[in-house]
């Protein structure tokens, strides 16, 4: 995607109950911070917490063309 540089994959939360609601792969954005998004993804066991790294100024773009997915 146009704009981002590299993601890191952070912290994973186990547990069934845990992001009920969301398919497999989805990604949900929490928030911009500096130098790009912090966003949770739906894995079968739980959720993967992620750092997708931006170029300046791209991250609400950025944002906005995941939340479309």
């Amino acid at each position: 995607m146009d704009g981002v540089i590299g993601f890191i994959i952070g912290r994973s939360y186990g547990g069934k109950s845990l992001g009920q609601g969301g398919a497999t792969g989805a990604i949900r954005i929490q928030r911009e911070v500096s130098g790009g998004l912090k966003a949770v993804m739906q894995s079968e066991k739980g959720l993967q917490e992620i750092y997708i790294r931006t170029e300046a100024g791209m991250a609400e773009a950025i944002g906005g063309a995941i939340a479309r997915l």
